[in-house]
């Protein structure tokens, strides 16, 4: 921080008017009363400081996804070529895992009737292990969806809050440390209308207050106008008449990105992260950790 007196004052030269006018001597003066220099701290401040980010996948299996055993399905499992969820899986995984350090996935899935006993559940772990829902990788999501779609029944209705609620839980508990250390990420692939909207409008201004973002990936050619509202670009997000913090979700059809590059889908896919997190810390005052310094020898 530096500081100066009235008397610190620099004149405004315009050098047109200094060679017309021979009486000009300025258009005008400059007083620093104060001035203040701040670090504003980016995304890569914050990765570089230590600061992990921690990504959970939720993947739709309602039934307006198509019979998986068709080759119409969202979900069939083609053994020539993936499938839309399995691309947009891979295009984002492969992005992601660059930045979560253990490289260790909680992934679940909602809408399906789900075995042993076939009840309908909203939040259920891919590998089916309540005690470790983590894939290994990239590669072992993918394993994981490809065994979840052949062991589930289609079903339905689309309640994305609870997967939203249960990534809050652990971003709440990360709040609390008022530290630069863990940031949590909803990556949701999804083909349809939102069921809970009230829920899930009431989920996301609640986590708009937490480190926390939420991707939304549309699969197939349904209406996302609800995505499109969730994604509240262009005004604040309400629910029950609390407003949202800050803008943390971000929705991407991927019917736009299916003649492109990976690299595309997951550059827009991620666009907005590294704004949302830096908004988050900053609103707070919270530095980047610094990391120690290693001496080699």
């Amino acid at each position: 921080m530096c500081s100066a007196q009235p008397s610190r004052e620099w004149p405004c030269i315009n050098e047109k008017k200094q060679k017309k006018k021979r009486g000009y001597k300025n258009s005008g003066v400059v007083f620093v009363m104060k001035c203040e220099v701040v670090k504003v701290s980016s995304f890569l401040d914050f990765i570089q400081g230590g600061c992990q980010l921690n990504f959970t996948v939720g993947i739709d299996f309602t039934a307006s996804n198509g019979e998986p055993n068709q080759s119409t399905s969202l979900h069939y499992i083609n053994p020539y070529a993936p499938n839309e969820y399995q691309q947009a899986l891979t295009a984002v995984g492969e992005i992601i895992q660059d930045y979560d350090s253990d490289k260790l996935f909680p992934s679940f899935g909602f809408g399906a009737r789900i075995p042993p006993t076939y009840q309908v559940s909203h939040q259920f772990p891919l590998n089916f292990n309540p005690n470790n829902p983590y894939c290994a990788g990239l590669a072992g999501l993918v394993q994981a969806y490809q065994a979840c779609i052949q062991s589930v029944q289609l079903y339905g209705p689309t309640n994305i809050s609870p997967i939203i609620n249960h990534v809050a839980h652990f971003a709440h508990e990360a709040a609390h440390s008022q530290t630069a250390t863990n940031y949590f990420i909803l990556l949701l692939l999804t083909d349809g209308v939102i069921t809970d909207m009230d829920q899930t409008k009431e989920a996301v201004v609640a986590a708009s207050a937490l480190p926390m973002s939420i991707i939304i990936v549309g699969v197939g050619s349904a209406d996302f106008a609800m995505m499109e509202e969730l994604d509240s670009d262009d005004q604040v997000l309400m629910a029950h008449g609390k407003a949202a913090q800050r803008d943390i979700v971000q929705f991407v059809p991927y019917r736009k990105f299916k003649n492109v590059s990976p690299a595309a889908l997951a550059k827009e896919v991620l666009a907005e992260v590294p704004k949302q997190l830096t908004d988050y810390f900053r609103a707070r005052n919270i530095l980047p950790q610094q990391r120690p310094n290693v001496n080699i020898p």
